[in-house]
This record gives C-alpha cells, structure tokens and sequence, in this order.
C-alpha cells in the first residue's frame, strides 16, 4: 500500500491531502488507513508535510528515480557477492536497457543523464 500512495503522490502535481491521496488510490481504502500510511512515510522520512487547514497535505521527499535507484543500492549492498549480483543483473536487461546502460557508463546519454558520474563527482 505504501507503493500506491508514493505513487499517487509522484504523479501529482503538488502535495496532496490524505482525501486527495485515498480518491487516486485503486479500491476502497478507509481515510484512517491513508492516514496512518501518510503517517508512516512521513515518519521514514519519505514524505514532507504541510499545514492545510486542519490537517495537512504531503508531498515526497524525492522523486520516483531517486527513491528507486536508493532501493537498487540498498539491495546490492545487502548481498554477499556483489559481482554475482550485477551479472545476473545485467544479463537480464532488455537490449533497449543494457544498451542504455551501455551509454550511461560510458559517458554518452542523451543529455538527461550526466555524463560524470555522483561518486566520481564526490570525490574530488
């Protein structure tokens, strides 16, 4: 559940109250339980809030690349053989993808993706 309200807050175009989040989202969740999910990814730091009226109206913290690519580098930090996992991996990557990836490390995307990478940028 907490995917669907993070992604009902990304394809927002601003922040949005806990009503605005429980009409985006797929059945029919209570508003308590929207609540409590806002409440817990703000508490995890995923979401900021702002006073609206009584209550408030949250936005997240980063955007979807971001939290996705956080997500991958905490999966491949909890592994025990890293090489492995990054082999298998890339063999799995569609031929669009790991020609994409191909681009990216070398330093030749499409102008969206820096061509130096954060870590190489760190460390001067």
């Amino acid at each position: 559940m907490e995917s669907d309200v993070l992604a009902a807050l990304w394809a927002a175009p601003g922040p949005l109250t806990a009503k605005d989040v429980r009409e985006r989202l797929p059945g029919d969740l209570a508003y308590t339980t929207v609540l409590t999910i806002l409440s817990r990814l703000h508490d995890k730091g995923m979401l900021v809030r702002h006073r609206e009226g009584r209550g408030y109206a949250y936005e997240p913290t980063r955007d979807e690349a971001s939290h996705t690519a956080q997500r991958m580098h905490s999966l491949l930090e909890g592994g025990s053989d890293r090489e492995a996992v990054l082999t298998r991996f890339v063999s799995e990557l569609s031929a669009q993808d790991e020609h994409l990836l191909h681009q990216l490390l070398s330093g030749h995307g499409d102008g969206d993706a820096p061509a130096e990478s954060e870590r190489s940028r760190r460390k001067r």
